[in-house]
């Protein structure tokens, strides 16, 4: 059977792409972010997947303001980077796994979650920073078939907070029900807390954030808890992408090891954090 072995979380924040196909990350404004992902970049060189799962969300390069599904995933063979208005970023195209993507779009299905599927769809910065955190120097390819699993954080009302990590189980057992043995990569992105208008532009809140990431790895049910508005309140308007962080963590077992976590403001008005977690089992 298939079975996830690490769980990645990571703001996927636009301009920490830039800075990376600017050659900028050792510049004064950005080293100690992209000092901070060199651990886990590190240990996850070291544990490559045979498929990665993003959990995203689309900013209207893929998919129009108008039709913006609550969840949905991708069952295509390739995946096109985005041009968001200023030139594709110089990175991979992305390949599907469009096997264990049906699988996941049935099994999903069959647990309550009537997802929207595409089997065309261009991913933008909120899928491919997030790769690029992972694997900076990807040359020709990504090290994996990658599949996206997309999720409104954009337009109310946002699924909540337990929809999500609800979500994060049911995909779980998904992909321990695929009968090849693959072995499978979740990376939850977005946020961290972030405000980016309104009376509230610029609001960050490290308070909220360092216990997001402590709760997320030993008490995700108390964020699960949390409901939209206050996620909003204490996160900021766009800080809600953090419930995207609990599907990563619903797909995981109870109990996990935490490899490596970092927290730096500010990543471009935003609380920018990586938390990679080790999925394996305790011994005995």
């Amino acid at each position: 059977m298939a079975e996830v072995i690490w769980g990645l979380a990571t703001s996927h924040v636009p301009s920490i792409g830039a800075a990376m196909d600017r050659g900028k990350t050792d510049d004064p404004n950005w080293k100690a972010l992209f000092d901070g992902y060199a651990p886990a970049r590190a240990w996850l060189a070291e544990h490559q997947p045979d498929v990665a799962i993003v959990v995203y969300n689309d900013h209207a390069n893929g998919i129009d303001l108008d039709f913006i599904p609550t969840f949905g995933l991708g069952t295509a063979e390739r995946y096109e980077v985005a041009d968001e208005g200023f030139g594709r970023r110089p990175v991979p195209d992305v390949l599907g796994h469009p096997e264990l993507s049906f699988h996941l779009v049935e099994s999903l299905v069959d647990e309550g979650f009537d997802l929207t599927v595409f089997q065309e769809l261009a991913v933008d910065h909120g899928f491919t920073v997030p790769l690029s955190v992972w694997t900076p120097d990807p040359g020709d390819a990504w090290p994996c078939p990658v599949i996206p699993l997309l999720v409104n954080v954009i337009q109310y009302p946002q699924p909540t907070a337990a929809r999500c990590y609800a979500l994060g189980q049911a995909l779980g057992r998904a992909i321990r029900s695929y009968p090849d043995d693959l072995t499978v990569g979740v990376l939850g992105t977005g946020g961290m807390s972030h405000q980016l208008a309104g009376t509230r532009a610029g609001f960050i809140n490290p308070d909220f954030d360092h216990m997001w990431m402590e709760s997320i790895e030993t008490d995700p049910a108390r964020l699960a808890a949390l409901s939209r508005e206050e996620l909003i309140r204490q996160a900021g308007s766009e800080g809600i992408e953090l419930i995207m962080w609990l599907i990563m963590r619903g797909a995981m077992h109870d109990q996990v090891t935490k490899v490596h976590s970092d927290y730096f403001v500010p990543a471009s008005n935003t609380a920018a954090g990586i938390a990679l977690f080790d999925n394996t089992p305790p011994a005995g």
